[in-house]
């Protein structure tokens, strides 16, 4: 098929979309329900087209996702980050880990992979997602006590890059298991270099471009959202260059960024939100399209049973264990948070690295990972406000001033 042709249907396929993301936000559905639907439907040879493309699949969804992180820093307020970065924190790191630990085990028990293929299964749904949080909350204007609607939205928008940083290593040991396993030393090196690098070039870019944009009268007040993307595109580049953790390096940039730049900031966030959105949407379809719906029924009933312990055993027994140092929050925060780890497109695309690199049954995993996250979605997210009603976490609203 010409290429015309398809860089046509999808611009209308994302035209439809834009119409739709209002009814969809009204029945609390994230938009990546509706794009991955379309991506089903229209590239599984139904209209003369097949896409199947691991490659570049990966390739856009891992620069859609750093697109999504960079925003999500653009839109962090740095009173949420001083207010919660304690407690998300400990949940986007060890959290991680923990979940990716305790479901490793549960699925070694459960299917006929080895215990580093599904420590590697259990590290691409580690993670939740920014995008389907948001967007639950938002829709449902659901405010929560004690912060908790604060940490989990800083959660979910910190703890992809510990989850990316787990499946890369992981994808990289079954890969070279024939070269001799990476000593902790290697390990532990490698991981310091990525938050390392990351960190420290997130840090110069987001204040090298705020230093410019604060001192450089542009001619024209749409250059500033245009310089801002070209900083985003340096900064993924350099730290790609230095063997840095592109997802760490954005965020911060996008903190710093939306933070303290006093000229033009509210035009770029509206600019860049529309990016985020578009970015989305093409990760969605992309990811729809490298779906064959014929390969899903096998796994469908292999599935539900570890969504379910992932939701209500794996997530629930890390989120206590992360809150041990936290004694002052109460047992109901605790418990919603345990409850509500969204998962979004993020494990999907986590997915693809190892199905990219030719691991061993990823392919079965892409399938598997794609019913874990729709349950996700449809389970935790309909859960979400009956849960914080029956806990009493919901803020009433302000009555209006007159």
């Amino acid at each position: 098929m010409p290429s015309d042709i398809i860089i046509l249907g999808i611009s209308i396929l994302i035209a439809i979309g834009i119409l739709l993301h209002h009814p969809s936000k009204t029945l609390g559905l994230p938009s990546l329900l509706i794009f991955m639907g379309v991506g089903l439907a229209f590239g599984n040879g139904e209209f003369g087209f097949v896409y199947d493309d691991l490659q570049l699949t990966s390739l856009i969804g891992t620069l859609a996702l750093n697109t999504i992180v960079f925003v999500g820093g653009l839109n962090t307020p740095m009173k949420n980050i001083q207010f919660s970065w304690k407690e998300g924190g400990m949940l986007s790191t060890a959290g991680v880990i923990f979940t990716t630990i305790i479901f490793g085990f549960i699925l070694n028990a459960l299917l006929d992979f080895n215990l580093i293929t599904c420590m590697l299964f259990a590290a691409v749904v580690s993670s939740t997602d920014a995008a389907a949080v948001f967007s639950i909350l938002e829709s449902k204007k659901l405010k929560l006590k004690h912060g908790t609607g604060t940490i989990l939205e800083f959660e979910s928008a910190t703890n992809d890059p510990v989850a990316l940083l787990m499946v890369v290593m992981l994808t990289d040991y079954i890969i070279n298991s024939t070269n001799g396993a990476p000593t902790t030393i290697s390990i532990l090196l490698n991981l310091g270099q990525q938050i390392g690098v990351g960190a420290i070039i997130g840090l110069l870019m987001g204040k090298i471009t705020v230093w410019t944009l604060n001192r450089i009268k542009l001619p024209e007040f749409g250059l500033i959202p245009v310089f801002i993307l070209a900083t985003f595109a340096i900064t993924v580049s350099s730290t790609e260059i230095l063997g840095g953790n592109e997802l760490i390096a954005v965020y911060i940039t996008g903190v710093i960024i939306g933070n303290y730049l006093k000229k033009g900031a509210e035009v770029s966030k509206h600019f860049f939100n529309g990016i985020s959105w578009l970015a989305q949407s093409l990760m969605f379809i992309i990811l729809g399209l490298q779906i064959f719906p014929q390969q899903l029924l096998p796994v469908f009933m292999l599935s539900l049973l570890p969504a379910i312990l992932l939701i209500l055993v794996a997530r629930p027994l890390a989120v206590q264990l992360c809150y041990l140092p936290f004694r002052q929050a109460t047992w109901r925060k605790r418990l919603f948070v345990s409850m509500i780890g969204l998962k979004g497109a993020t494990p999907i695309v986590f997915a693809l690295i190892p199905a990219a690199a030719g691991v061993e049954g990823s392919r079965e995993m892409i399938h598997m990972v794609f019913f874990i996250v729709l349950i996700s979605v449809i389970v935790q997210g309909a859960a979400i406000e009956p849960l914080a009603n029956k806990l009493g976490l919901k803020l009433k609203p302000k009555p209006p001033q007159v």
